[in-house]
């Protein structure tokens, strides 16, 4: 079956089979994160809902058990604009899972006015890209112990905005631009993917970037109607695609259980499909260029 940009999570999860495995959700509260976790506890696997507000995130269990009543699901709180949750989530996560066969780094944050992470990182910067970043080297023990596994790395189209502001990534000197500033950690996240790839392939993990598409979820809860009209201007034939939810999450869990994708990784993943981001976000010298300066933010 070809799958493309109307292909939906149940379509893609058609005979597969999570039994025994554990998955790693961030963002799993609302709009894709819910969607994502209903869909790989419906194919058996036990998923952690990294979740920043915790009753949000009961009320997600509950929706996700009325379709899936025997879901393995377990609650944590995470929040990713605080390095001290991630260390704090992450130990958690290790004493409980030692084998993480998927980490679906799905949180976000789009175009918000300027606010800051409580490292002072810009809150897009540090929510989207450094806090996953952390997240992700803490659990790296336990997902090498399931390999093979993958990591995925929620992007975005938006990365076309901006390559990474090298010289005022927090836009601590410059104007702040909101858009720029969504667009270079959706950068972030597959130079992420690029050079994490490369770290882990030889030990059986591969990690790929995604790009959803549009959908009308709380990750567009800063936008403004000049916001939605400045998107719609700069859509192909002035229009802009949405997505439902389950086709949303549907490369998500493509990229994450595919067979078509065995054997490759460092790529971005769009409608089902690989696709082309700019030419600058698959750059391996700008990922090892990252990777070093995330190292340096976050403390690593």
């Amino acid at each position: 079956m070809a799958f493309d940009a109307t292909t939906t999570t149940d379509e893609v999860m058609t005979d597969v089979d999570l039994s025994g495995k554990t998955v790693v959700v961030t963002g799993a509260s609302a709009g894709l994160g819910v969607e994502t976790t209903r869909a790989l506890a419906a194919a058996g696997a036990a998923v952690v809902m990294a979740v920043r507000d915790k009753a949000k995130g009961e009320a997600a269990v509950e929706a996700i058990r009325a379709s899936v009543p025997d879901a393995r699901l377990e609650l944590a709180e995470l929040d990713l604009a605080s390095l001290d949750s991630v260390r704090a989530f992450a130990a958690s996560v290790l004493e409980r899972h030692p084998r993480i066969d998927l980490l679906i780094n799905n949180a976000g944050v789009m175009a918000p006015p300027l606010l800051r992470t409580a490292e002072g990182f810009e809150l897009q910067m540090g929510t989207n890209h450094l806090g996953h970043f952390l997240l992700t080297n803490l659990l790296t023990p336990a997902v090498v112990a399931a390999a093979p596994a993958r990591v995925i790395n929620l992007s975005s189209r938006g990365h076309f905005r901006s390559d990474i502001r090298w010289d005022d990534p927090h836009w601590r000197t410059t104007e702040y631009d909101k858009w720029e500033g969504y667009g270079q950690s959706k950068t972030a996240n597959i130079l992420f993917s690029v050079e994490l790839d490369r770290r882990l392939r030889e030990e059986g993990v591969r990690a790929f970037a995604v790009h959803p598409g549009v959908i009308m979820t709380e990750l567009s809860r800063h936008l403004t109607r000049d916001d939605v009209g400045t998107l719609r201007s700069r859509s192909p034939g002035g229009r802009l695609e949405f997505k439902t939810t389950e086709q949303g999450a549907a490369t998500t869990v493509w990229g994450a259980t595919a067979r078509d994708l065995e054997g490759q990784g460092g790529l971005y993943l769009d409608d089902c499909q690989i696709g082309e981001p700019a030419p600058y976000a698959l750059d391996p010298q700008s990922a090892a260029r990252l990777w070093t300066w995330s190292e340096a933010e976050v403390g690593l």
